[in-house]
């Protein structure tokens, strides 16, 4: 099946009340690992790359290895841009094939934030192409970006940024952070609903890597449609290469760590669809 955009995927999620999984892949490895998990649910999923991956690959590359996988899989798959760091980089991804772009305004004030936004949108839009935004701070590092503290989403707020800007979806802060936590989170998640009951559009939990399965379980449940993994899948792939070499010290073939770093992120993928309950919606 050709890359299709999130567009259907989570508006089926927002109706069927569960949560698309999206999952940052680093290599080609993590790219089968990723899709071979959704191919085995039959979970539609989104796989995304950030800037910082873009620049250690290139949007093509990416484009081509995920592209490749998802023709083999008979499975809804998007590729989305996450946090495009400018205008320029969400239009050569968009130019490159990507079929979703985030456009990441949150660190701009508000007024900065809708004009990138829509001016991303517009372009998206006359392309084909799929929109998510986001609206508050995320605290924790993505990439190069660090927030320094939360700033939770205002619901009235969201309502005029969707309204203004036309944006598909929208990644909001309730609490979670990018990275792995250092104590449990305070996540407000009643937020969750009313946002919910303000914007039309699917909601985007961002920062999900660490947080509870219940925690998850309940936002989805208020109304997040997409969540996002990233630091829990460079962890699970490292780590068992790390394993491999500690138990076999004279082993140099990087097939074999490729191989069981695949197997760690492809059961670490299938346990969160299933937290996520997109587990057997592919259509």
């Amino acid at each position: 099946m050709a890359l299709v955009t999130s567009k259907q995927m989570l508006l089926d999620a927002q109706k069927g009340g569960y949560a698309v999984g999206a999952f940052n892949v680093e290599n080609m490895e993590m790219v089968k690992a990723v899709i071979a998990a959704a191919k085995e649910l039959q979970a539609p999923v989104m796989l995304q790359t950030t800037p910082s991956t873009v620049k250690y690959g290139s949007l093509k590359t990416y484009q081509a290895l995920v592209a490749a996988e998802a023709e083999k899989a008979g499975i809804p798959v998007c590729l989305h841009l996450d946090h495009g760091s400018s205008f320029e980089l969400a239009v050569r991804a968009i130019q490159a094939g990507y079929t979703s772009v985030m456009i990441d305004g949150s660190h701009e004030d508000f007024e900065q934030n809708i004009a990138l936004t829509k001016k991303v949108t517009e372009v998206a839009k006359a392309c084909g192409v799929t929109v998510e935004a986001e609206l508050g701070k995320v605290g924790g590092k993505e990439d190069d970006l660090e927030a320094e503290g939360d700033t939770n989403t205002d619901p009235a707020e969201a309502r005029e940024f969707v309204e203004r800007t036309g944006v598909d979806s929208l990644a909001i802060a309730i609490g979670t952070a990018h990275g792995f936590y250092a104590d449990t989170p305070v996540l407000d998640k009643e937020r969750v609903s009313e946002v919910k009951s303000l914007v039309s559009i699917p909601l985007v939990l961002h920062g999900a890597s660490g947080l509870r399965d219940e925690d998850i379980r309940e936002c989805v449940q208020r109304g997040m449609c997409k969540v996002n993994f990233a630091t829990e899948l460079r962890v699970a792939y490292t780590e068992a290469g790390k394993k491999l070499i500690a138990e076999n010290p004279d082993m140099f073939d990087p097939k074999k760590m490729g191989g069981v770093g695949m197997e760690a992120v492809k059961e670490l993928v299938k346990n969160r669809i299933l937290v996520c309950g997109c587990d057997h919606k592919a259509k």
